[in-house]
């Protein structure tokens, strides 16, 4: 989902459909809370859900410039509240799969959650 986004900006389309599925519509809604994307909208056509998401430019520059996925389905990396670290880049968030749903590492730290690293994007 998130490499669909990416080609997407770097292509400079305004919005983009990706199918659907919880998580990948809790990410959007995070990604649209953090500023990355300016609307996340369900889609219904005859037997096929998806959504839409309208993609967020900075002065024709789009707004994210990179992923890096942290826990993949070989290995997969999860961490304590104590571990949990802010983002090395700025203007950077994580993703975080924890027992109250999918969130930001900020908002899991916060909460004092630990959980399933999932992503960074910046």
């Amino acid at each position: 989902m998130i490499n669909r986004i990416k080609n997407a900006q770097v292509v400079g389309r305004e919005t983009v459909e990706v199918p659907f599925s919880k998580m990948r519509f809790e990410i959007g809604k995070i990604l649209e809370r953090t500023l990355f994307v300016k609307k996340v909208e369900l889609k219904n056509k005859k037997s096929k859900r998806s959504m839409e998401l309208t993609l967020e430019y900075t002065e024709g520059a789009p707004k994210i410039t990179g992923v890096k996925r942290i826990s993949k389905p070989g290995k997969r990396i999860y961490s304590s509240v104590l571990q949990l670290q802010k983002t090395k880049r700025p203007k950077s968030i994580g993703i975080i799969s924890t027992s109250k749903g999918l969130m930001t590492i900020g908002e899991a730290r916060a909460q004092g959650l630990g959980g399933e690293i999932l992503c960074e994007i910046w």
